[in-house]
């Protein structure tokens, strides 16, 4: 049962809806009901600690904090102190492997070559001498950036298996995070503020949650309680937007995830925290050792966690991750907001689920912050669109 005087529901406990239930306790002295089907708080940034190695490992693959919003990371370090770690990525490829992003160290690797970051952008300008005009789709972004060759070998195969489709059919726009550097930097990351909770996410999202005005309530979904909500209750909604009408205009697209988790008998078994496979034969996308995360805290053990990532359709029941940004499912999802703002106008839809994006950490924490700005300047009768 929900209370009747229930002001407030959080539907999700990942970051989007924990920074909104922090900020409207914290800030404006209001109760507030958080619930989230899966039986854990923190959403895809959930980690627990392996029983049998003692290594912290992330239940739904690597996640690294980092930021260049300065009142995200002042806010963030409220609840964490953060290691200085700094991610590195590497790719195997036909058995050998290099480092990403792609920058002079896997250009000169891979063409074996000696270039010096001066000559970089003439090279890849040749390499990529066939790619003229706006891109269209990902693997024209894709040889833009790099040259056919590298796309070839770190791109297309990795893409194939991520998305289940071939790259000519997927938006350019995928490929546009790809950074391109031009010295030996490996760094994954250029933000300025990087790190790992130190003391790891779980413990970071108790903090998060912890205020007496918050209550959290695990293993239940919105469309447990949806009609015991009090219609004057304001929801900040992450869950799927298609789900919340019943997928009735037909449901979105999304890949999904399967984890398969190892102890293998090694000190160290791949060397870094995160090895993608770009092979397409290769069935999984990448795998994760995740002591490596916090080598701060030594060599843990002689044996190791290894998480093995596949990606597939989502199916019903499925945990949706990643958002499938075809122009068909952008339609739809338009046509989901309208109806939402048409007929719920007393619920929010924002997060990575809610809002049908990928979204990093750091800008999932902005938005959410932006919210409740919307929200308070609400409450002191000014004018706001939600953010």
């Amino acid at each position: 049962m929900l209370p009747r005087d229930l002001k407030y529901l959080v539907v999700g406990a990942g970051l989007w809806g924990g920074v909104l239930a922090e900020r409207i306790a914290s800030a404006l002295g209001e109760r507030v009901l958080v619930i989230d089907r899966r039986t854990h708080i923190g959403g895809n940034c959930h980690s627990f600690v392996d029983p049998d190695t003692g290594i912290e490992c992330h239940a739904y693959g690597t996640h690294v904090f980092h930021t260049a919003i300065p009142r995200v990371w002042e806010y963030v370090s409220r609840f964490t102190r953060f290691t200085p770690y700094r991610h590195k990525v590497l790719t195997e490829h036909r058995g050998r492997v290099y480092p990403l992003p792609v920058g002079l160290a896997a250009i000169n690797m891979f063409y074996g070559l000696n270039l010096r970051p001066y000559e970089v952008s003439d090279f890849i300008r040749r390499e990529a001498a066939a790619s003229a005009g706006d891109p269209a789709d990902l693997e024209e972004k894709a040889v833009s950036l790099i040259g056919r060759p590298l796309y070839e070998a770190f791109v297309k195969g990795y893409t194939q298996k991520q998305w289940g489709r071939e790259p000519r059919e997927l938006p350019a726009d995928i490929i546009s995070r790809l950074p391109v550097r031009a010295d030996y930097n490996t760094d994954y990351f250029s933000d300025p503020w990087q790190g790992m909770p130190k003391q790891g996410y779980a413990a970071m999202f108790d903090r998060l949650f912890r205020h007496p005005l918050i209550e959290v309530r695990t293993g239940l979904a919105y469309a447990d309680i949806a009609g015991d909500v009090p219609p004057a209750c304001t929801i900040f909604y992450s869950a799927p937007l298609d789900e919340l009408f019943g997928y009735a205009l037909g449901p979105l697209e999304w890949r999904g995830l399967r984890f398969e988790r190892d102890i293998l008998p090694y000190r160290d078994a791949q060397g870094t925290a995160v090895l993608n496979q770009a092979d397409a034969e290769i069935p999984w996308t990448r795998a994760h050792e995740f002591k490596h995360l916090h080598p701060e805290r030594g060599p843990q053990g002689t044996r190791t966690v290894v998480a093995r990532e596949y990606s597939h359709a989502c199916q019903g029941g499925d945990d949706p991750y990643y958002p499938v940004n075809t122009p068909q499912n952008q339609s739809l999802q338009s046509k989901y907001r309208a109806r939402l703002a048409a007929e719920m106008p007393n619920i929010v839809a924002g997060g990575r689920l809610g809002g049908y994006r990928y979204l990093d950490m750091d800008k999932t924490v902005d938005e959410a912050l932006g919210v409740f700005e919307t929200l308070r300047a609400r409450k002191t009768g000014e004018d706001g669109a939600w953010a």
